[in-house]
């Protein structure tokens, strides 16, 4: 573990929400033969911070707002926009979960062997019948009702339902017409603009090429690829994902490493016509397609559904830090 325990944080209307802490790190404590660059999601408007909070759970709406509490229904039927909207609405430092942060938790989870099972199908694990949670109406589960085992960390006090219950909206990446984009390093905590005309999206630069990394779809199948542009829409697990370059560090950063064995039963969906943002994790009846690994990036922004709901995230500033 990097330190990670829980913390209570109050918003500015006055309500706790239940966090983990992440403390700083580089990304050779996550990644093996990483550098000691600090990891991504430690890096916000060019300076480091000392810690990033990620809801222990999926959020559920009070007011209007999300929280991170336990034994809730997590919010869902929400699209990209109003979901980080609603994060930043809770104050300074509050925002919808990055891509950098939700790498955190995956990666480390892979890292300690912690890999966590949850909600994949209908209320129970589909590779362990026996790890249940409380389930309701089609199925998601009260959060953090299931075993210590739906935690990134196989503990009381790790990240709930990564894996399975629903999708999770996660900011600063996204697939426009198959080039995989981010934002800066952390800068998507920020309240930043994440239109899709935002001059803030930039390219992934292929290693050692020219070009920049992307995925296409040629006869069905996904490639991940420095050239070539294609419009269509396909799925795989990782492990079976065709590759053309070799994955630099930061996509290894951000969890979308198809080398990586922990991500070998997840599954990848992309579509590259347009632009597309990600969810991760899956829902409760993707089976093993699901995981903390899995990434979908065929949806557009204004996708709603049952399925798919979202987490916040909170950053220190002098201003607004925490008391453990």
């Amino acid at each position: 573990m990097l330190n990670a325990r829980n913390v209570v944080v109050f918003d500015n209307a006055g309500l706790p929400s239940i966090m983990v802490r992440f403390d700083k790190c580089t990304n050779a404590d996550l990644l093996p033969g990483g550098s000691n660059e600090t990891h991504p999601a430690f890096i916000i408007d060019g300076q480091e911070v000392d810690a990033i909070y990620i809801s222990k759970y999926q959020c559920t709406m009070i007011n209007g707002k999300p929280y991170s509490l336990p034994y809730m229904k997590p919010a869902t039927s929400i699209d990209f926009d109003s979901a980080a909207a609603a994060c930043t609405a809770k104050g300074d430092g509050w925002h919808l979960l990055t891509a950098p942060e939700y790498a955190l938790a995956a990666l480390e989870s892979a890292k300690g062997g912690t890999l966590p099972r949850g909600n994949t199908n209908c209320g129970e694990s589909h590779s362990h019948p026996e790890e249940k949670g409380e389930h309701y109406d089609d199925y998601r589960t009260l959060t953090g009702s299931g075993p210590e085992t739906w935690a990134h960390d196989h503990t009381p006090f790790g990240v709930f339902d990564l894996c399975g219950n629903v999708w999770e909206w996660i900011a600063g990446l996204r697939l426009m017409k198959g080039q995989i984009e981010v934002i800066e390093n952390n800068n998507a905590a920020m309240p930043v603009d994440m239109s899709a005309s935002s001059d803030l999206w930039q390219p992934i630069p292929a290693p050692g090429v020219c070009g920049d990394m992307r995925f296409a779809v040629e006869d069905g199948t996904v490639i991940l690829s420095n050239v070539g542009e294609s419009e269509g829409w396909s799925g795989c697990a990782w492990r079976d994902l065709q590759e053309d370059i070799d994955t630099p560090e930061l996509m290894k950063a951000l969890a979308l490493d198809p080398e990586d064995a922990a991500s070998g039963d997840s599954w990848l969906f992309v579509d590259t016509e347009g632009e597309r943002l990600p969810i991760r994790g899956g829902s409760w009846c993707n089976t093993s397609s699901a995981g903390v690994f899995a990434l979908a990036l065929n949806n557009p922004r204004s996708s709603v559904g049952t399925n798919v709901g979202f987490r916040a995230a909170f950053y220190c500033k002098t201003d607004n830090r925490p008391t453990d």
